[in-house]
């Protein structure tokens, strides 16, 4: 059985689809807001995996509303839930199965679980979260084992993080991510495969 993964080329992104990898037949899945924006990287990431990957195009008018949640809000976290389960739910209309590399840490972007039974009981897709359980200790041990991984702050580092993009908007509109955004934020891209053997 196919199972859609959301993906960024980062570490949890990464570990999540190998993990589901034992079970499902995986294609990657990276959403993008500009039909023309290219993805090498994430790309490279996929072919470090042996993956499948597909890039997708998010529905007209979705990068506008999440800048317009940032900005009314005062904080990116909304807007980035929003545009999470805009994909996860896109996925949902193709695949049976579709999952993603949100842990145990992660506030953002998270589904909550009424969102999850709602998602459920209006699909016949099951939304899965292998990383659920794993602390981020736990997912850099593994990680660690299994993959090199490249670190950089966001927009510095050339994943498919849906954050870059909307700071690239809110940039165009003339507005000071700084006091928006979390000072600091690192990234994370896979660049090659360690030999376990």
């Amino acid at each position: 059985m196919r199972a859609g993964v959301l993906y960024s080329g980062g570490k949890d992104s990464s570990l999540a689809a190998m993990m589901l990898g034992t079970y499902y037949e995986v294609e990657l899945n990276a959403f993008v807001f500009d039909s023309a924006r290219k993805i090498p990287s994430v790309e490279a990431a996929a072919q470090v995996l042996g993956l499948p990957i597909k890039k997708r195009i998010f529905r007209e008018g979705l990068l506008t509303e999440a800048v317009d949640l940032v900005t009314q809000r005062g904080f990116p976290n909304e807007a980035i839930n929003l545009v999470h389960r805009t994909a996860v739910e896109t996925l949902c209309s193709e695949y049976r199965v579709v999952g993603d590399g949100t842990r145990f840490n992660d506030r953002v972007p998270m589904l909550t679980r009424a969102e999850v039974q709602s998602l459920e009981s209006r699909t016949t897709t099951s939304y899965v979260r292998p990383l659920l359980g794993f602390t981020k200790t736990e997912v850099d041990r593994l990680v660690d084992r299994f993959l090199v991984v490249t670190y950089g702050e966001t927009g510095t580092i050339n994943n498919g993080d849906y954050e870059a993009e909307i700071r690239e908007e809110c940039r165009a509109r003339g507005i000071d991510t700084a006091p928006l955004f979390p000072h600091h934020h690192d990234q994370s891209l896979v660049v090659g495969r360690k030999d376990t053997k």
